[in-house]
Formats: C-alpha cells, structure tokens, sequence
C-alpha cells in the first residue's frame, strides 16, 4: 500500500483524504443526486465503494433496514472475490477471520449396511489449485462491513442511508431523468437520479418498476438450512462434506470461528399444489431429517444462529437494464439472477455485477467516457448470469439425487473438481466490445487471456528486491492498468514508452497526475539487479508534492524470494507485449511494444476528452 504522497501520514493509511462531495457530505439525502444505489447487499455495498472513489459525483445509497444487516444468509467466498477484496484493501483482514477450504469430503450409503454413511471420497478444495487466493466461508455481514468501511473511508465517504424505503421511479428526460419515490420517518419525497442501480435482492422493487421479468421456474425441491452449534459425533464437523443417504441429503460447510457450521439438508420433492407450504417446515422437523441422514452419527443442537426453508429455483431477468440503447437503471444480484445457494455462487457473481457496473458509471459521469460505455453492462452480465443458473441446475441435481440413482460414487467429488474454474469464478470471458478488443496479438502474451480477469504471478519489485503478486499493486480506484512487458534488449520498450506518454498525457485531465487514469507498469525480463535504464513513464511524479512513484518497476527473473518467471508462466514473447487491464481487472487487449498507435486506437474507442483533473 503505498501513501504519504500527498505528506506525512500518522493515522491509518486505509483512510484517504476526503475530497469533492464527500468533504461536506450532508446528513439528509440530496434531491438530486448523479448515481442512487437501492439495497445494501453484497453488489450495492461494492458499488458504494467503488463510487467513493469518485468524489467529483453525488452518490447515495439507501436502505429500507434501519442498520447494518447483523446476520447474513450467504456466505462462499470463492477466490475470484477474495481477489476482489485484495483491489479494495481487505483480503488479508477476512481472510484471517475466515474458514478456509482445505478440503471436501463425500459420504454415501455403507454397502455392508445402508441406513448408515461411510466416506467414500476426500480431495483436496479447488481453491489454491487454481489460484493464489483461498476457498473461503466467512458472514456475508461481515463482506458487507468490510465494503461498508471502504466506502466509508474512500475520498467521497459514502455511508449507507439507512431507513429509507424505495416505492417505485419514472424514466423521462433531462439531465436527472430517474425520478425516484422514497419514504423515510419524515415521510414520502421524490429524488432525482441521474443513473439508479437496484441492488435490492430477488423482490426487487427496482426490477418491477422498470417492467422487467424473471424467465425461468423452480425445480420443485426444498431444502432446510441452519447456523448451528452443535455437539456431534460426525468425524468430520469442521470439513465440508457432501453427505448422500437413504433419508437424503446434506451439504455441510463449517463457518469461522472454529464452532459454527452451515447445514444444508435435503427436504425432498415439494408437490406441484404445495404453494410454499414447504417454507413452514419447523426447524425441529429440520434437526430430525438431518440426524436421520447423518445415521449412525447424530448432532445436539445447542444453539440456532439462523435458519430458513427455501425452494430451488433458477430465474435471470430478460434484461439487466431499462433499456438496451441508453440504459439508465441498472439491475444487479438477485435481483436480476436467483438460483440455490449450495453452489456458493449468489453473493460471488452478485459482486462481480456491481464491480462491472461501478467503474464504467465512474468514467461516464466524470466524462472519461462517452454514456455508450453503460451498453456493455447487460451484454456481459447477463451470458454471466445465465451460465451461473446452467451451472447451479446440474450442480443441484447431483446434490439431490437418491443412493440408488447413483452409478458412479466418484461422480460428485470427479464433477466439483472438473469444474473447479467456473465456481471459483475464472471462467468469466467477456466478448469483443468497446472495453475488450478482438485479442489480434494475443499470441505475443498467451496466459493473459483478453476478456478473462488478469491472473497474477510474483515478480521482484526493482526499487528495493522486494516480492510482490504483479496483480496486487492495484487497486479499485477506477484506472485503467497498462503492462508493458520489456523487450531482451529493452530498446523496444524504450521507445514505446516514449510514445505512450504522449498518448497518456493526452488522456489525462489537465493539472491530474501522470497516473490519474493509466497506471502504466513495465516488467523487465531479467535480474532486478540488472535494470538501470527506466524510461521516465514508469516513474511519475505524484501528489502535491511531486513525488517520483519508485513502485512501478519490476523485474520477472527468480530471485533469493521468488521462484516464478512471469514471462515463462503467463507466456510472454520475447519481443515483449502490453496488457492492457481494465478496472474491474479483466484484460481488454494485448499489443506489441512496435505498436504504441495500436494502444491510442483502443482508448480511443473508450475514452472521451478529458474530464476536470481531481486529485487522488
């Protein structure tokens, strides 16, 4: 984390120097306001933080609850999002507070005795396998709280506006066309929004507002869920266990703190004239199934921190937005996508809405970018959402199965890890737009897949040997990331660096840092000890005092802390290559160092003219 650019800091460094609206932020929400986000969950709470970083907007988000959500119903935290969580500062606090996934066991049907369960399988979890992040089980209210403080203490020090109804918005003309009703403990009052995102969950008052509909139906099977203490027997209390017996079945997923779990158990088929009858199940009836499938285990229930009966069922909204041409209602979460929760997905791909959609209402209001930029939120989104309900429909299924329509005992735990990416949320691939190009050079850097989210590796940090994950340096503050991975000689990347400070300059609002916009980085082949001759790009001068940021030089070759070579694991050619990364951390093109005018024609499909400098 770097900070004392703009002086000496003694306090926390997690807290930035307020700035723009967030310097006399008012206690009573505004009548006009640039963007308004309904419903604190887990996409609202991040697109607050991601508009604090934006002080030069108005942003408000409001919340019918009268505080924070004290117990949250989700709780997977797949390693895509706790990548995330490292862009907004706080991977390493939840992840200490967290379970981690190390592995998941499969139990089935004794074949010697089968009212009884034995483990069949155990395999290693999918989350370090595949990425240097974690599996995690963490409280969604605590997620919330981490964005919640984000924000917070971001430069436009957005706080949630608790106790504020949405009853319904209009969509007309002029430059606060959202016409937004409201009720607070003053009574009803309209405000006019620029842009609204519904963050407001699967009743979504938003999504019916704007006429859109869910397109799909449920699977017609119940399942019982609760937080609980317990005393057991089961051998494997604290190891997530896919549990399939004769009296049905369990997903089991301990909690953090070392006690609590998570149980999933199966209620079986729900009658097609049940009409949510199933929802009323006690929860003692709940306890007894579980006991029943986990024979010849039981578990004492010493305490019932939460619990809730739910149906399957697997919907995405037609659209994701009021309109496809000029969008200016925004759905996010569930209320644009619901499925089951045993695929650990929800509060995961729910984020990743609001990171999608965070940044490019940041560009377009500040005037980075022209409003044709919002167009691509609903054309990403929701292919997205609809292969999260693909996925979650098989996953469902197999969970649900009865012993005798099982083959193959392996299948479940051989399914889990095959499909390790999708869940883990890597397999997101978003298609040639405005933002991601048709990848024409993407042979010059083959493990930086354009469209798919930049997957770090460690490199050595010239300035001082250190060991750092190039991906970790940034951050979610709204700019573009630009690699520049040298050539052998370097004589290329010299002269593309020339060039692309004119291009950068160009882009960068007037009186702004160097690196307002761009945080252009170079990756030098060799020796850490080796690199001497730095074009002046990759160290700008920033802040008020005209400090030379030393933290954007790096080398690839192991050293004495790494073992890694970045140009060898994410195949870079020799001739060296850029990547061009957008904020929300998916790679948008590839060049070639020969070609600086390549990078000048993609920004210039995505930026507009610069927009008024505001300091970071």
């Amino acid at each position: 984390m770097q900070f004392h650019h703009h002086g000496y800091v003694s306090g926390d460094p997690r807290v930035q120097n307020a700035a723009g609206t967030g310097l006399d932020r008012p206690e009573r929400l505004p009548d006009e306001v640039d963007v308004l986000i309904v419903g604190s969950g887990p996409a609202g709470m991040l697109l607050a933080a991601q508009m604090s970083q934006f002080p030069q907007l108005t942003t408000r988000l409001i919340e019918k609850r009268e505080g924070r959500l004290p117990l949250g119903q989700a709780d997977g935290i797949q390693p895509r999002s706790v990548e995330t969580f490292q862009a907004f500062g706080f991977a390493d606090r939840i992840t200490a507070e967290a379970y981690n996934i190390g592995w998941m066991n499969f139990w089935a049907p004794n074949p010697e005795n089968p009212d009884e369960i034995v483990r069949t399988t155990r395999t290693e979890d999918y989350g370090f396998k595949i990425s240097e992040f974690p599996h995690l089980i963490v409280n969604q209210a605590r997620v919330l709280d981490y964005f919640a403080e984000a924000a917070a203490d971001g430069p436009a020090r957005i706080r949630p506006d608790y106790g504020v109804e949405f009853l319904g918005l209009t969509v007309g003309e002029g430059e606060y066309p959202v016409e937004v009703r409201v009720r607070t403990a003053e009574g009803e009052r309209t405000i006019q929004a620029k842009y609204v995102a519904g963050c407001d969950g699967a009743r979504s008052g938003v999504r019916q507002a704007i006429g859109r509909t869910h397109v799909g139906a449920a699977a017609r099977h119940a399942w019982g869920v609760m937080d609980v203490l317990v005393e057991t027997d089961f051998p494997d209390w604290r190891i997530k266990c896919a549990i399939n017996a004769a009296a049905g079945n369990i997903l089991h997923i301990p909690r953090e703190g070392g006690y609590l779990s998570r149980m999933y158990i199966d209620l079986g088929e729900v009658a097609a004239d049940d009409d949510h009858r199933v929802r009323q199940t006690p929860i003692d009836e709940v306890i007894r199934r579980a006991n029943e499938i986990l024979h010849p285990y039981s578990i004492d229930v010493k305490q019932i921190a939460w619990h809730s009966v739910y149906e399957v069922g697997h919907r995405v909204t037609d659209q994701f937005v009021d309109d496809l041409d000029s969008p200016r209602v925004f759905l996010t979460g569930d209320a644009c996508h619901t499925h089951s929760a045993k695929a650990g997905q929800g509060m995961n791909v729910s984020m990743q809405d609001g990171f999608n959609l965070g940044w490019k209402l940041g560009h377009v209001l500040t005037g980075l970018a022209s409003a044709d930029l919002l167009r691509t939120y609903d054309d990403e989104r929701r292919p997205v959402a609809q292969q999260l309900i693909d996925f979650d429909r098989e996953w469902s299924s197999l969970m649900a199965r009865k012993p005798g329509e099982i083959t193959d005992p392996a299948e479940l735990s051989t399914y889990y890890l095959a499909t390790a990416e999708f869940p883990s949320g890597f397999m997101t691939h978003y298609g040639p737009s405005a933002v991601t190009a048709d990848a024409p050079a993407q042979e010059l850097a083959s493990g930086f897949p354009v469209g798919k989210r930049f997957k770090s590796v460690e490199v050595v940090r010239v300035c001082d040997g250190n060991a750092v994950h190039l991906g970790h340096h940034a951050r979610a503050d709204g700019r573009w990331r630009v690699y520049a991975f040298a050539d052998a000689e370097g004589s290329a990347l010299r002269e593309w660096a020339t060039a692309a400070r004119e291009i950068v300059e160009r882009l960068t609002p007037e009186g702004a840092d160097l690196d307002a916009v761009f945080d252009v980085k170079a990756v030098f082949p060799g020796r850490w000890e080796d690199v001497v001759d730095v074009p002046d790009l990759f160290r700008p001068r920033s802040g008020p005092l005209g400090l030379t940021d030393w933290e954007k030089v790096f080398a690839a070759a192991p050293s004495a802390w790494t073992s890694a070579d970045i140009f060898a694991e994410r195949g870079i050619a020799a001739e060296g290559a850029v990547v061009v990364v957008r904020p929300d951390q998916y790679v948008a093109q590839v060049l070639p160092l020969t070609d600086p005018a390549g990078l000048e024609r993609f920004f210039a499909g995505v930026m507009a003219q610069p927009a008024e400098a505001v300091a970071r």
